[in-house]
């Protein structure tokens, strides 16, 4: 595998490459073949996790309530948010799965992704040690924290879009993003909302969600 590929996607370059090896080997592969899983790294990655979003959110939000801080980060080291994170850098492409594991499309499942985020966050901590794990975290992180933050406390824009809509009866709410634009590591999201076929509004973002958000807040100004 071209490890060094994801080495370049996550903007960190391993002093010892056994280290992330051992982060994305699944334990269905380190069973097949005698070596050691990612389980122990996952482990620690998810107390470092908690621990580093917890600082930023201190250090950053000054405004946020002890409740509305725990919301926040429960809403960012998620598992759907550490999917998102690992989707991002192509680990499906590095994750080392066992044979069945990989008939059945492991290496892209939600949970194995996510847990190899965790894993790599303690693989940078024992490479290079907190500050990098720090600046590998609050890159992935800011932005989701900041969307986060925003919403806290009260219903997202895409929930009371629902709401309204739906005032009268069901009906068939569609997100769609019709535009993506730049590099890699600098997206442009254009999402556009229907409602029963009918366009309603579009909004741009740097992530899918964000660009969701924008529009579905436009569509209802519009209501």
């Amino acid at each position: 595998m071209e490890l060094q590929r994801l080495e370049e996607n996550i903007k960190y370059k391993f002093k010892n490459k056994q280290l992330l090896k051992k982060a994305l080997t699944h334990s269905s592969y380190a069973f097949e073949n005698k070596v050691e899983s990612n389980e122990k790294l996952e482990f620690l990655g998810d107390s470092i996790l908690e621990f580093i979003s917890s600082k930023y959110l201190y250090e950053n939000f000054p405004k946020l309530k002890e409740g509305e801080m725990t919301k926040v980060r429960a809403t960012i080291v998620c598992e759907k948010s550490l999917y998102e994170i690992a989707k991002k850098h192509n680990f499906s492409d590095f994750l080392y799965v066992g044979k069945s594991e990989l008939q059945n499309h492991g290496n892209t499942r939600q949970a194995i992704m996510a847990d190899s985020v965790e894993a790599v966050i303690a693989a940078i901590y024992f490479d290079s040690g907190i500050e990098e794990a720090e600046k590998f975290i609050i890159e992935n992180l800011k932005e989701p924290a900041l969307i986060a933050s925003q919403n806290v406390g009260q219903k997202d824009y895409k929930t009371v879009l629902q709401e309204k809509l739906q005032i009268h009866g069901d009906v068939k709410i569609f997100y769609e993003i019709i535009k993506e634009e730049g590099p890699d590591h600098d997206k442009n999201f254009t999402a556009e909302v229907s409602c029963n076929g009918k366009i309603l509004a579009q909004g741009e973002g740097k992530t899918k969600k964000a660009a969701e958000m924008e529009a579905a807040r436009k569509a209802i100004q519009k209501i």
